[in-house]
């Protein structure tokens, strides 16, 4: 049995509890269209994981028009995904059995993600608004996935140690961003295959993950006792 549960989970949002980036390729797809332009299945998969400024710059230099003011392809972009979310979210495979199982055990939750406050307040409708302690939008901080300050913040507002914190993502970016601010991380791809690394736990799906694994994990990290 592990030794100990971890102080919190963090959970990323597109691709790991809902199955959204579908979404995004049809929002994006249209955008690019509506430019009269063709996204790319390079650009787009370079897009898994970034920031919506990142997001909107390999788009508009994709399709050849690098001039294009970001803030209008912005707000085209989250009014569509906003439609698409309203209607055709969906979870990803083990993803609600494995959230509410957390929710259960008491271990505190947060929800990681690089997308904007105004389309995650439209996910949460699916996800349950209290499903999560905490809810950490790529907006309302410093700096972005892959940088370590979304996890890092998660941690603080939860007032728990990083290192005793499981991550779960999906992205290279969000892997990064998880790893280097000090959680442990397991790594389910969705749209992206990730490369395995050092520390970095890799799953085919949620499916069959729950909480004592997530303690597995944990343990087999090695941290000091000081640190749990």
């Amino acid at each position: 049995m592990p030794k100990y549960h971890p102080a919190a989970v963090l959970f990323d949002m597109d691709g790991t509890l809902i199955d959204s980036e579908k979404l995004w390729d049809v929002a994006l797809e249209e955008l690019a269209a509506h430019y009269g332009g063709r996204l790319s299945t390079a650009a787009r998969r370079a897009m898994v994981g970034t920031s919506m400024a990142e997001t909107l710059a390999i788009l508009h230099a994709d399709i050849g028009q690098p001039w294009r003011d970001a803030a209008a392809s912005a707000a085209w972009l989250e009014r569509r995904v906003a439609e698409l979310f309203a209607t055709d979210l969906r979870w990803r495979p083990g993803a609600r059995r494995l959230l509410g199982a957390v929710r259960r055990t008491g271990i505190p939750t947060a929800l990681v993600t690089s997308t904007a406050r105004a389309l995650v307040d439209v996910a949460l409708d699916t996800l349950g608004r209290d499903n999560f302690d905490v809810v950490i939008c790529g907006d309302e901080v410093s700096a972005p996935k892959p940088d370590p300050t979304p996890y890092l913040t998660a941690a603080r507002r939860l007032g728990v140690p990083i290192r005793r914190c499981v991550a779960i993502e999906d992205s290279p970016n969000g892997v990064t961003s998880a790893w280097t601010a000090g959680a442990v991380v397991l790594a389910v791809p969705s749209e992206v295959p990730l490369t395995p690394m050092p520390g970095v736990h890799l799953r085919g799906s949620l499916v069959d993950v729950d909480v004592e694994m997530l303690a597995a994990l944990l343990d087999m990290a090695d941290v000091p006792a000081a640190q749990r």
